[in-house]
């Protein structure tokens, strides 16, 4: 389907616990980027400079990343824990990040897909919030 902000694709329906933070954060908003497992295994926050010195971004990265790995399928970690899909999930709750540091937003597959170069913000999610 696509909603004239960017493709959303149907071939694989999200699970109730993907969609969980994305009908919470969504009502009564065109929601664009769902908050789903999917879309955290592709983002590139956590390869991003400007989370590059911040030791949050890093424990949050490796903390997550091992919540994932025992969590049954579909099911995702709270978004404050996960160090990315800042387009969906809003600013980062890290205090050390570099705003200064260039931003690579639009070499990440989530922002390709969501056609997300057509929405505002459209890139330092972390610093700007969600995309609307």
């Amino acid at each position: 389907m696509d909603t004239g902000k960017g493709k959303l694709t149907e071939e694989k329906p999200f699970t109730e616990a993907e969609n969980r933070f994305t009908e919470e954060k969504g009502r009564g908003t065109d929601f664009l980027v769902p908050y789903a497992r999917s879309n955290i295994d592709r983002c590139k926050c956590s390869q991003c400079p400007v989370q590059g010195d911040s030791k949050c971004a890093k424990d949050k990265l490796q903390s997550s990343g091992e919540a994932m790995k025992i969590m049954p399928e579909g099911e995702v970690p709270n978004p404050e824990d996960v160090p990315g899909i800042y387009c969906s999930t809003g600013k980062a709750t890290c205090q050390d990040l570099n705003f200064d540091r260039q931003c690579i937003c639009s070499t990440c597959e989530v922002w390709k897909e969501y056609g997300l170069e057509e929405v505002d913000p459209n890139n330092h999610f972390c610093h700007h919030g969600r995309a609307t």
